[in-house]
């Protein structure tokens, strides 16, 4: 399929979510459970707070995809995109899989099968332009940090607070306080 057709095949198939990968293949996705809803949300909250008052950028939830240089559509968990980039595209490339990487993406590892696949999500979202990226691995209490570079720092646990760098300057998250938040 080319990329509108791959568009309208996901918008006839409301309710089920599917990536790309950059050689064509299509991966559905998961439902997640409500656990990994309330995660998602939090962290989300998190970033759109920091957003309201920075107002560089734009922050685009999970069921975005986005285009990125390799061909491959991906929708990270959260994901953040300066607003000149987001700027630089027009209305239609707006209305569609945006043809843009974003450059910070949260993934959230919930589902035992799924890690070596988010392992190899965060590589190519670096390759493709990422500045930075975190895979909160919540099955097994780790943080996976991913930077331009291509390092990965690995934190032992989740009780982090997680710097956003100078991607997303003054923005730290404490997932700790986070995490403790869901587990009433």
């Amino acid at each position: 399929m080319n990329e509108s057709q791959f568009f309208q095949f996901c918008q006839l198939n409301e309710g089920v979510e599917f990536e790309r990968d950059s050689s064509g293949n299509m991966i559905i996705l998961p439902l997640r459970g409500a656990l990994f809803s309330l995660l998602n949300v939090n962290l989300s909250g998190q970033l759109w707070n920091w957003n309201k008052k920075n107002q560089t950028g734009l922050i685009f939830s999970s069921s975005t995809g986005f285009t990125l240089p390799n061909g491959a559509v991906r929708s990270p968990d959260v994901s953040w995109v300066r607003k000149e980039k987001w700027n630089s595209l027009s209305e239609e490339q707006q209305q569609f899989f945006a043809p843009i990487c974003p450059d910070f993406i949260i993934e959230i590892h919930s589902v035992p099968e799924e890690k070596q696949y988010l392992l190899d999500k965060m590589r190519e979202y670096i390759n493709n332009g990422t500045q930075l990226a975190w895979l909160i691995d919540y099955l097994h209490d780790k943080v996976y940090i991913f930077n331009a570079a291509n390092e990965i720092t690995i934190k032992n646990s989740l009780n982090v607070i997680l710097s956003g760098e100078s991607i997303l300057p003054g923005f730290s998250l404490d997932l700790g306080a986070v995490i403790n938040k869901i587990r009433i």
